[in-house]
């Protein structure tokens, strides 16, 4: 009987990472942080071209990594590329950390976080975020002990918004010990209008101990091809490189994330973003007039402070035909999509209690 296999107790009683659900295919997902756009039909042409399915892809990534590299002023070495920058964070952390060791981050973050620090065998140390709803560096800092082998900052914050100030984030590596691993969560950094806002790209070769993660899922709106990449010391990527699965990213997924960084296909796809930043600022200022106190919004995602409602609040919005994302008795997150789906949204939000 199946019953009689060991397993290890935590992974057993760890839940599967649980993806947002969907409306009527007339309603609107706006659980997922997902880019309301269709990908590009010249992206998808070349993806198409290029691709050779019967084959496996290359496992090392050479074409896009240089692209990347040379992108960003780095060797090829000090990029590497993974099956979105979620499997890059996991095998960051395989990496660096193991049984007893112990990797700090933010609460509440990225609800994929908890899970990765179980895999690796760690143990999760979460600071409370500021009541502003953003992250304390301050006491990130202050949680880091002889046992600490991983810090993440997740900027902008998924799923409350406010990106990481450039100033806090400098004295915060000042404060952070030179062999504990800094990873840089920016997933949703090209939405990012923000001038004082944190860059990661101002930092390479800055920081010994530090590493970028970037993803193709939401800006490019690749999410369904599972293409990110992380920029940092060629050794410590080396060892992310070894934990990684073979082969996780398909041909397809190369030959679309090359496609999307020609010049042609980046001046469209920095349009489509400008005009998810119009809608997101436009929605957040909606909702603030109505009474909520949404956080200032980097991402293209929205918080909306719930509270002991939440349950019920999203409720609402799925008898409306919109999907969205709640976390516990805190909140919930919600998109920026559609032009067509603000009207629905604010006719929920406006018949809810503040």
């Amino acid at each position: 009987m199946s019953e009689n296999v060991k397993l290890r107790p935590e992974i057993a009683a760890l839940a599967a990472y649980s993806q947002g659900r969907s409306p009527s295919p007339d309603g609107f997902k706006l659980s997922s942080n997902e880019n309301p756009y269709p990908a590009l039909p010249g992206v998808l042409e070349a993806a198409a071209r290029h691709a050779e399915i019967n084959r496996y892809p290359d496992g090392a990534a050479v074409a896009l990594r240089t692209r990347l590299a040379e992108r960003f002023g780095v060797v090829v070495d000090e990029v590497v590329v993974g099956a979105g920058s979620s499997a890059l964070l996991q095998q960051l952390f395989l990496a660096a950390a193991a049984p007893g060791d112990e990797i700090v981050y933010a609460h509440r973050s990225f609800e994929a976080y908890p899970g990765f620090v179980t895999v690796a065998g760690a143990t999760s140390v979460q600071v409370p975020l500021t009541a502003a709803l953003e992250h304390d560096l301050d006491a990130l800092a202050g949680a880091v002990t002889e046992r600490t082998r991983v810090v993440v900052v997740c900027s902008p914050n998924n799923p409350t918004g406010p990106a990481v100030r450039a100033a806090a984030f400098e004295e915060f590596m000042t404060r952070v010990p030179a062999d504990v691993l800094v990873i840089l969560d920016e997933a949703y950094r090209e939405f990012v209008t923000d001038s004082g806002a944190v860059d990661g790209e101002h930092y390479l070769g800055r920081y010994p101990n530090l590493v970028i993660t970037r993803t193709f899922s939401k800006a490019y709106g690749l999410a369904g091809l599972r293409v990110g990449y992380a920029i940092g010391p060629a050794r410590i990527l080396s060892a992310a490189r070894a934990t990684a699965i073979p082969f996780a990213v398909t041909e397809l997924g190369f030959a679309a994330a090359l496609a999307s960084l020609e010049e042609q296909h980046q001046r469209q796809l920095d349009e489509r973003v400008t005009e998810i930043v119009r809608r997101r600022d436009r929605l957040r200022g909606l909702l603030l007039e109505q009474g909520w106190a949404v956080p200032a919004a980097q991402g293209n995602f929205l918080w909306l402070p719930t509270g002991e409602q939440t349950p019920t609040a999203t409720e609402a919005f799925f008898a409306a035909d919109i999907a969205v994302r709640p976390f516990g008795l805190e909140g919930i997150r919600i998109t920026v999509g559609e032009h067509e789906s603000i009207d629905r949204i604010l006719a929920v939000t406006g018949a809810l209690p503040r």
